[in-house]
């Protein structure tokens, strides 16, 4: 008679064990939807509002005509500066606030290297310290857009004066590295002087 009662006992342990693992598989989306709305590491406490956010993905779109950075810049961001790419950093020399820090709706300034007149992007998502997501147009000198392209600062200072850029057909970072001047921000500074630069239109 005991021992049917430990059979018994141990029969109905393994079962619970059974319905436990199932039972866990099925509420995983609850666990995990409560998890997401709050847990903790350490003593921080993540939410979902400052959760990282999932970035969306690289694509290149067409134009209905062959499209420069300098205008689709201008368009995104109503900055009124005109010239090659890299001149813009000077141009906005009082006129814009300019810094080394990304900000939502700035704008990416490249240098000038070689036969490339420098190169613009605007910012729009911020990742991190040392990343951002862009849009952009003739990246690859073919006309297009290129949306929501990662760049990274690969500067040794982390002041993104060296920057890498996506290669969207190839799903992967780019090799080269790219001299960068910083970012321009689209508010207009209050000493700022009316009216447009005059400069060669890219």
């Amino acid at each position: 008679m005991l021992v049917s009662v430990v059979r018994l006992i141990i029969v109905s342990g393994l079962i619970g064990a059974l319905v436990a693992c199932t039972g866990s598989e099925k509420m995983a989306p609850s666990v995990a939807k409560s998890t997401a709305d709050v847990s903790t590491q350490g003593k921080k406490k993540v939410t979902r509002q400052n959760a990282p956010q999932k970035s969306p993905i690289p694509k290149i779109v067409s134009a209905n005509r062959h499209l420069e950075c300098v205008p689709y810049a201008r368009a995104q961001t109503k900055i009124s500066l005109r010239g090659n790419a890299w001149t813009w950093w000077r141009g906005a020399k009082n006129r814009y606030n300019r810094s080394r820090t990304p900000k939502v709706g700035a704008v990416l300034v490249l240098k000038r290297r070689g036969r490339s007149l420098g190169h613009l992007a605007v910012v729009k998502r911020v990742i991190g310290p040392r990343e951002i997501i862009a849009d952009h147009a003739n990246w690859l000198n073919r006309g297009r857009i290129h949306l929501a392209t990662p760049i990274r600062d690969v500067s040794r200072k982390n002041d993104w004066s060296a920057v890498r850029v996506w290669y969207t057909p190839g799903k992967t970072l780019g090799r080269s590295t790219y001299p960068a001047y910083g970012f321009i921000h689209p508010k207009v500074r209050a000493a700022s002087v009316s009216g447009l630069a005059v400069g060669r239109h890219r």
